[in-house]
């Protein structure tokens, strides 16, 4: 049975409880999209490693794109941020960010579906709801929150996609470029040339943590010109620090 055929038989949806714990079926998908990827999550390949049929699973989910929503919600229930009430704004964007780039940091399967569709699991709506209140605590409209964080999820979630879990394989292209570089042309690329031994060393996590305290910054010299109430400075060490918040959005890979 393809992709296909499995969303088609999401609507002859079987009768009964499911034989298996949800919460292991939920976990068991997640392993393959881990390690697979979500192209690799089918129902007879999960039905395979529960030892069980894909009978049962339709039992647990209406189907694939269903199991994929439960992956995603799963994934974000991991994400934990406590909040100081006496911390900016920014400090609660800064640390939902890195809090939401560490959990996709250990779930790099999980990234790739935060793409184009957004999450409306449990899990999701209240931390999606935790974010916007606190920006409009400090002062934000509606319309600078929903921007503000919209921004902020999509700048987390295109670095974690990109995320491929092979740390020696960066290191190795990271010299050869650094070697690369070194032998340009100085009169022709005299800029990468002078760049050489820096450029190919940074790594994604450093380039999105300097990237998001731009990003913050940013958006709080952004709401200074629009003559907002005026930002805090930005905190670059949290005095709270989590494992995430969450943002948009999931797509369904079928």
């Amino acid at each position: 049975m393809d992709v296909a055929d499995e969303d088609a038989h999401s609507t002859r949806r079987q009768p009964g409880r499911p034989r298996l714990p949800f919460e292991r079926i939920v976990a068991t998908a997640r392993e393959i999209v881990d390690a697979d990827g979500v192209s690799a999550l089918t129902m007879r390949s999960l039905a395979g490693q529960l030892n069980t049929s894909p009978t049962v699973l339709y039992r647990a989910v209406a189907g694939r794109a269903e199991l994929i929503e439960h992956v995603v919600d799963h994934t974000l229930a991991e994400i934990h941020v406590d909040f100081d009430d006496g911390a900016t704004w920014q400090t609660d964007c800064l640390i939902s960010a890195q809090a939401m780039f560490a959990v996709l940091s250990r779930h790099r399967g999980v990234a790739p579906l935060l793409i184009e569709r957004v999450p409306i699991g449990p899990h999701a709506l209240l931390m999606r709801e935790r974010i916007l209140a606190r920006l409009l605590d400090h002062g934000f409209t509606p319309a600078e929150a929903s921007m503000a964080y919209a921004t902020l999820a999509r700048y987390v979630i295109g670095f974690a996609a990109q995320l491929d879990g092979h740390s020696g394989a960066r290191e190795r292209e990271a010299d050869r470029l650094t070697s690369l570089y070194r032998d340009l042309d100085g009169a022709a690329l005299p800029a990468t040339v002078a760049v050489a031994e820096h450029l190919p060393q940074q790594t994604l996590e450093s380039e999105f943590e300097f990237g998001l305290h731009l990003l913050i910054t940013g958006l709080a010299n952004h709401r200074q010109a629009d003559g907002s109430p005026r930002s805090e400075p930005l905190v670059t060490e949290p005095r709270q620090r989590g494992t995430g918040d969450v943002f948009p959005s999931v797509v369904d890979r079928e």
